[in-house]
């Protein structure tokens, strides 16, 4: 085989041809597109009749297909405890070891990758061993150096107070937690922030309310305003963003207040948080889909006790209640699906039908997940839009996901996936490409009896 320099490789260019261009950037759709590629970047993007490809590009023609900008997923918990090997995921909590669950990252990356999403925001996760930054910035950084194939990953760095929603989520009242695992106070918290900041984290991720996650109510607040301000200035103050778990409308007035960069989650709110944060610009993050019936019934099977799949199911209708008003109100949106053990992993554009089902258009739901999320994360220059000079993030879909929006939640339809300008997932041509094994529900169940 012939042997390419990274020079060569970087001026190759590529045309990608197909029936529709959906750029991420407009309502409108182009027709019988091509997309030149050189090197990592986008060259030209243009319709067929207007646009002329070089003389020995390489061409893929993806047919009847859609492309698209990569997806991106702004929550996501890669490291989240096994429920694909694991029939219980409080079991895979205490039996995997933090050097096992490193590879259950990966595969959980994978898995959205393969799905089409070539970025994801991780939110993080506890574990009885302490804070898991330090792995999930591994990961990003073996992706990123190319060891291993998967998604662009940011990385959040947790700082959480003792008793809050993270604390307890993570492991039962009476477990022992490591050091440095919460922290309480302003400095103590500024600290903690610097901890992860100093390991590599890409943003800092904390939590002013419960959640249904833990055993606490979800209007106990998990932290002062002047603890979130604290937390927010350290961050900024490094020139990185941070994301704030929020269930209510004293939260959201918090998060306003502090100047946090996104809001996540669409629980409760009320007529005054609405019109803050839209006066403010500040992008919400809804995770709908961690709440609708399929995640809660995976939930159920994944080992969940009565009284959390109780709670789950009440929160519900006020969730899709807070969406159509943060919708009508033209509160910025940018897509999350709070991926755990439900919905499972690649399963994260059920989201986008939920969003339509509850009063978006279809193209409004797919630039959630595309130009909103891009600039949510600051980096809407480089990704979000297929547009000439930025990063060759793109998929083709069979279907066209502007007028049905579940095609992009179908693995099959899912044709390719290019990060970068390199392509990852091919399943046009007879000579098929995957990052991981074509059938990723063939594996064991490590904790069957």
């Amino acid at each position: 085989m012939e042997k390419r320099t990274m020079a060569q490789s970087e001026s190759r260019l590529t045309a990608i041809r197909s029936r529709r261009l959906i750029d991420g950037s407009s309502d409108s759709v182009v027709e019988d597109p091509i997309v030149l590629i050189e090197g990592r970047r986008i060259k030209a993007v243009g319709p067929a009749r207007h646009t002329v490809i070089p003389e020995g590009a390489r061409i893929i023609d993806a047919g009847a297909c859609t492309l698209m900008p990569g997806m991106i997923d702004l929550h996501v918990h890669v490291a989240a405890f096994n429920c694909l090997t694991f029939q219980n995921y409080r079991v895979a909590t205490f039996e995997v070891s933090p050097q096992l669950q490193m590879f259950y990252c990966l595969y959980h990356a994978q898995l959205c990758f393969e799905m089409g999403f070539t970025t994801l925001r991780d939110m993080g996760r506890g574990t009885p061993y302490g804070g898991y930054t330090a792995e999930l910035c591994a990961l990003r950084d073996a992706i990123n150096a190319g060891i291993v194939p998967g998604p662009r990953m940011i990385v959040s760095g947790r700082t959480m107070i003792t008793g809050s929603h993270f604390d307890l989520l993570t492991l039962p009242r009476a477990a022992k937690r490591e050091p440095g695992f919460t922290a309480d106070g302003p400095w103590a918290l500024r600290q903690l922030a610097r901890e992860h900041l100093r390991t590599g984290c890409d943003v800092i991720k904390t939590c002013v309310s419960g959640g249904v996650a833990a055993k606490s109510d979800h209007n106990v607040r998990n932290m002062t305003q002047e603890e979130l301000d604290a937390v927010v200035d350290e961050a900024h103050a490094f020139n990185k963003p941070v994301a704030v778990h929020c269930f209510t409308a004293d939260g959201q007035r918090m998060c306003v207040k502090a100047g946090v960069d996104t809001i996540e989650h669409m629980v409760y709110t009320d007529d005054d948080a609405i019109a803050r944060i839209k006066e403010s610009g500040r992008y919400v993050v809804p995770t709908l889909l961690h709440r609708s019936d399929i995640a809660i019934a995976r939930r159920r099977e994944h080992g969940a006790s009565e009284g959390l799949i109780r709670k789950m199911k009440e929160i519900q209708p006020a969730c899709f209640q807070t969406f159509r008003r943060m919708h009508a109100a033209g509160i910025r949106i940018a897509m999350g699906t709070d991926t755990t053990v439900d919905p499972e992993m690649g399963e994260n554009a059920r989201e986008l039908a939920l969003y339509v089902e509850l009063g978006m258009s279809p193209m409004e739901a797919i630039k959630t997940t595309t130009r909103n999320a891009a600039e949510a994360l600051g980096m809407l220059p480089d990704i979000g839009t297929v547009e000439s000079g930025k990063l060759a993030d793109i998929i083709a879909v069979d279907g066209d996901p502007s007028r049905d929006i579940r095609v992009l939640q179908e693995g099959e339809c899912i044709k390719l996936v290019v990060k970068e300008g390199e392509i990852y997932v091919d399943k046009l041509s007879t000579d098929r490409k995957y990052v991981i094994h074509p059938h990723p529900t063939e594996r064991s169940v490590i904790d069957a009896l």
